[in-house]
């Protein structure tokens, strides 16, 4: 089995913003159809861990808009898993048009079992798959030091729309979440460059997120945490320059 997937890729209406080209948000579930599709195919999708009672968690997601494609653009979707750790297993994505790279992706993941604890990545992969060396960006998740003091600048209530089959709110919900605290002037006039998002905690339907935000050294940083103060999301977002 190639450790590598590649299928060809037209945007359509449904994945395009206001200015019609692919939104982040879809570029977020456009990574994740991928992930599952491949997946699938090494025989460790979703429906085929849920029948051994586990599931694939995305920890983290970083995500750089090279050029974003416009309606009907025809490109070129890759995507293939890094040698698994002991614990969590790393994903990378392109989207190119010709030999240009349109987008680039990484995306950490773990899995866990019914009662919530981890599960050996390394375990899902055939023995004899030979993995890519190759990384589609060139620098590692970064930390998010110290806490948020300022208080709250936003909440939001987590909504049915936002819940996908496994009962808590879907990874791309949350960049939704974060481009809707944005007008479309002002997406027009400071694009978004790049997310780095860390999942720290499930939300559910009903349930209020907090928000915070503070000025990083690499860029804008929030916070999405629950009344109690549990953490639930932190952000990084990089405009363009």
């Amino acid at each position: 089995m190639d450790s590598v997937y590649t299928a060809p890729l037209e945007i359509r209406f449904s994945q395009c913003d206001h200015s019609g080209r692919l939104g982040l948000d879809h570029a977020c579930s456009l990574c994740m159809d991928l992930a599952g599709t491949h997946a699938a195919l090494l025989g460790c999708g979703v429906a085929q861990l849920a029948r051994q009672g586990r599931w694939w968690v995305a920890v983290k997601t970083l995500l750089r808009m090279e050029r974003r494609p416009a309606l009907g653009q025809l490109c070129q979707a890759s995507t293939w898993p890094e040698p698994p750790g002991r614990v969590s297993s790393c994903r990378d994505y392109l989207l190119q048009s010709g030999d240009e790279v349109l987008l680039r992706a990484r995306t950490e993941w773990a899995v866990l079992d019914g009662a919530g604890r981890l599960q050996a990545a390394r375990e899902l992969y055939a023995p004899d798959l030979r993995f890519s060396r190759e990384r589609a960006l060139d620098r590692p998740f970064r930390r998010f030091p110290g806490t948020f003091p300022d208080p709250p600048f936003a909440d939001y209530r987590v909504r049915s729309t936002d819940i996908d089959l496994a009962g808590h709110m879907n990874n791309a919900a949350y960049v939704r979440m974060l481009l809707g605290l944005f007008s479309t002037a002002e997406l027009d006039a400071r694009p978004l460059r790049e997310l780095e998002l860390h999942y720290r905690a499930a939300a559910y339907e009903g349930e209020t997120l907090l928000l915070r935000r503070r000025d990083g050294a690499e860029g804008l940083e929030l916070e999405a945490a629950k009344p109690t103060g549990e953490p639930v999301l932190l952000a990084r977002l990089q405009h363009e320059a």
